[in-house]
């Protein structure tokens, strides 16, 4: 369920993106060269989007950023081109033929947010134009050709529209999550260097548009190897995700820690393990039924992943039980991050339908490299042991492997 204060948040942004279109259109002439780039971006955006739709549906549902697309070559174009009004409109357009054709088939794209990501792309495509306007830049069609001023247009237009599109993003995933990390606010380093490439794309679109049209058609190559090297990554992420939770599934948290073990071992540092087990998830299996059992793994993994710090990894072991790994961490400090998760999933309420499940609980095992084990087997299985014992003596506590609780003192 949406939290209140982003509904707030992204009504405001949808009535902005729409007040400023209408008034645009209203209030500036209509220029002939805005009715022909219009139709031209137009019909190339849907091209594009009808020719990779499967390709877009498939990364769609792997759960893409969904301000980090191709539409922005094509709403950039729009910025340098296209008078405020139509640039905004053009992103409106373009946004309402993917839902259409692409993304209502896809569960996880909910309608709401594709309205709020779609006034985004408005607000930043108008604000972008009115830059342009306002500072004498004008658009590419309104001044003597030349690659001086070409390129200041584009590289103005592409900041102007990735900060207010950015801006628009990361205020609602700061609204949305709780506790959020840069990375949630602002993308990875390959979310960004996407958007890059992308913008760049956008810029090629314009300026080949305004002096050698015909040679538009040979954006579309690079266009095909951008979408599919963008679904062979998520493809990757697909793979070691666990599909329920979200985090990572065994066989991927393995790998990373044994990555995380060899380091250790030249490096002379140390790391920690936990393994959490939800108290009583059978109860709430038996009481609301399988998927509301999901939704609980679900929000208890991001939970527990919200607790840790950036570099932490979670993966889900089994079950109800999931397996943490926490490189270069101070043996001391162990207890207060094991607590933390254990603290936080005592605070979580999760809705269903017209009920909301609560007093859920984690019981916690911690092992200490090397103290509580040299390999990651014995790691993993001290932490085991160490969980038990939490379970055995009254569940919704931490317990530490013999290792561990000598280095706690």
């Amino acid at each position: 369920m949406a939290r209140r204060r982003w509904v707030g948040f992204a009504l405001v942004c949808e009535t902005a993106a729409v007040g400023v279109t209408v008034t645009s259109l209203a209030v500036d002439p209509v220029r002939v060269l805005d009715l022909v780039w219009f139709a031209a971006l137009l019909a190339m955006g849907l091209a594009q989007a009808e020719m990779w739709r499967q390709i877009e549906r498939t990364r769609r549902w792997m759960g893409g950023q969904t301000h980090i697309n191709v539409t922005s070559i094509w709403c950039l174009a729009g910025c340098v081109l296209l008078s405020p009004g139509w640039a905004a409109l053009l992103a409106a357009a373009l946004y309402a033929h993917l839902w259409i054709r692409v993304w209502r088939h896809v569960n996880v794209r909910p309608a709401h947010r594709i309205v709020a990501s779609a006034a985004w792309f408005m607000l930043a495509g108008w604000a972008a134009a009115v830059m342009l306007s306002a500072t004498g830049l004008d658009s590419l069609t309104t001044a003597t050709p030349g690659p001086l001023h070409d390129t200041a247009v584009v590289v103005a237009a592409a900041l102007v529209f990735e900060l207010v599109n950015l801006a628009g993003v990361a205020t609602s995933i700061y609204l949305y999550i709780e506790r959020p990390s840069l990375a949630d606010l602002f993308g990875t380093r390959a979310d960004n260097a996407l958007e890059v490439v992308t913008l760049c794309l956008g810029g090629l679109v314009a300026t080949t548009l305004v002096h050698q049209p015909a040679l538009v058609l040979v954006t579309y190559p690079p266009l095909v190897l951008l979408h599919r090297q963008v679904l062979i990554k998520h493809l990757g992420v697909a793979v070691a995700t666990d599909e329920k939770t979200g985090v990572f599934n065994n066989g991927a948290w393995q790998l990373i820690a044994e990555r995380e073990l060899d380091r250790a071992r030249r490096s002379a540092s140390t790391f920690a393990v936990f393994m959490v087990d939800i108290d009583h998830f059978k109860r709430v299996n038996d009481t609301y039924g399988h998927l509301t059992g999901d939704a609980v793994l679900g929000a208890v993994a991001s939970t527990i992943s919200l607790s840790l710090r950036d570099a932490d990894s979670v993966g889900r072991f089994g079950g109800e039980e999931f397996v943490v790994l926490l490189p270069d961490i101070a043996p001391a400090d162990v207890d207060e991050i094991a607590e933390r998760v254990r603290h936080a999933v005592t605070q979580l309420a999760v809705p269903i339908r017209d009920d909301t499940v609560e007093d859920l609980s984690v019981s916690v095992g911690t092992a200490v490299y090397p103290y509580s084990g040299t390999v990651l087997d014995g790691l993993v299985d001290a932490a085991d042991a160490a969980l038990l014992q939490a379970k055995r003596t009254g569940r919704n506590r931490v317990a530490h492997a013999d290792g561990a609780r000598l280095i706690q003192g």
